[in-house]
């Protein structure tokens, strides 16, 4: 039987070296963002690649879903998920056919990364209201990217305990590169997490968040503590 881990992200945080990690294991398939293409469809948003994004992925989100409670031929199908992705419309049942995970991370270091590339973003664009509505529905383990970073063996193997799959000392490196399961977009993403081989070392430097988003540091804050509250310890 197959083991659907759906892990919920926001943007800037470590959510493609924690796709690596899980790609890194013999047992798991590894699928990239795939409601992204939905989520541009239906918001009409320019980012990179929209073109190629649209292409390569469906754009229904009923379509999106049965991929992912589709067989895959692995004992472990790791859905690596943006929280932002799932828009108001997307039925949530197929939420109860998934183990839910959530990766968080504090909001000033989101928002003081989010603002050196997107500008300005909205409580919605970092995924908090999201990621708090899945894990008010289903629970399901929480892991902060701190804690990651700063202990990746105890951090993983505890999250692996809590979604009943095996520990795996692989999942801590891996080849530097390109994957087959990456998305189209990683081109304009990915160039770091390509040149890594396994996680970063922590930075405990504070954030350096621009004054006028200060407020949404503040507005985030709650929700995060909320998950914060309930994260895997080592």
């Amino acid at each position: 039987m197959t083991v659907r881990v759906a892990m919920w992200s926001g943007p800037r945080n470590i959510s493609t070296a924690m796709m690596r990690s899980f790609g890194a294991r013999p047992d798991t398939v590894v699928v990239d963002e795939p409601l992204y293409a939905h989520y541009l469809a239906e918001t009409g948003l320019e980012h990179p690649g929209r073109e190629e994004i649209l292409a390569a992925q469906p754009r229904r989100w009923q379509d999106a879903i049965a991929g992912l409670l589709a067989p895959v031929g692995a004992a472990v199908h790791y859905q690596k998920h943006m929280t932002h992705h799932l828009l108001p419309m997307i039925g949530r049942e197929w939420l109860g056919e998934v183990r839910n995970a959530y990766l968080i991370r504090d909001p000033g270091y989101v928002v003081a990364s989010y603002a050196k590339v997107r500008g300005a973003p909205t409580l919605e664009d970092l995924g908090y209201p999201q990621q708090v509505e899945i894990f008010r529905a289903c629970g399901g383990p929480v892991v902060d990217a701190a804690d990651v970073l700063r202990d990746p063996a105890g951090t993983l193997a505890a999250l692996c305990a809590a979604l009943g799959v095996p520990w795996d000392p692989g999942m801590l490196s891996w080849p530097a590169g390109r994957r087959e399961t990456d998305g189209v977009w990683a081109p304009h993403w990915y160039a770091a997490v390509e040149r890594s081989t396994g996680f970063a070392a922590y930075d405990p430097a504070p954030p350096d968040v621009p004054p006028h988003l200060a407020p949404l540091v503040e507005r985030a804050a709650p929700l995060y503590a909320e998950l914060a509250a309930h994260r895997l310890r080592p």
